[in-house]
């Protein structure tokens, strides 16, 4: 979250989104790996790459270590991924009006606006400062999901955000697709 509206390479998305959400649940065979027991929310996917925010994982500092502006603010700053540390996202639940606002659907908007983080956090909602983001290639998620390292789950509503403690999630999102983390086998699915 750099001054007003910091301008990223990504998202290119203007509108808000449609369908339902999707959360990206590392594969219990990641281990020892970065992504071990990642959620990612994706908020783009198309033939040019993909980009997401891991939900799991406080970065560290609070929000206040971060921005000595907001000296009172005690919420934990979330690790969004290796990309860009630097970009900061709000995640929240309602409009603000101002611009840089996306919807991703009834109850989830994004921003990387500092002054929207600042109109959410004044009017008392609750939100998540996330800081850098999981980026791939094109075409580089789709092989991933194919050979097994990622299992999609799709949500009409934001709970398994904001009604799943974050140390929980990776554990609910399996339980959302029916399976436990010891049956998935290796390597995914091969036609």
């Amino acid at each position: 979250m750099g001054g007003k509206a910091k301008p990223s390479p990504r998202p290119r998305y203007a509108a808000p989104m449609s369908g339902p959400l999707t959360f990206l649940v590392a594969s219990p065979h990641l281990q020892g790996s970065f992504f071990e027991g990642a959620v990612v929310l994706l908020l783009e996917h198309d033939a040019q790459g993909a980009m997401g925010l891991m939900v799991h994982l406080p970065a560290g500092p609070t929000v206040a270590e971060l921005l000595p502006d907001l000296a009172q603010e005690q919420a934990p700053v979330w690790l969004g991924g290796p990309v860009d540390p630097s970009l900061g996202w709000c995640l929240y639940r309602a409009p603000v009006g101002l611009e840089g606002e996306v919807q991703l659907t009834e109850g989830l908007m994004v921003s990387s606006s500092q002054d929207v983080l600042h109109a959410v956090i004044a009017g008392g909602q609750r939100y998540m400062l996330v800081l850098g983001y999981a980026g791939w290639a094109a075409g580089q998620l789709t092989e991933e999901a194919r050979v097994g390292t990622w299992l999609w789950v799709e949500q009409d509503t934001p709970e398994l955000l904001w009604d799943v403690a974050p140390e929980d999630r990776w554990n609910e999102a399996l339980r959302r697709l029916g399976v436990s983390p010891d049956t998935i086998v290796p390597g995914g699915a091969q036609a």
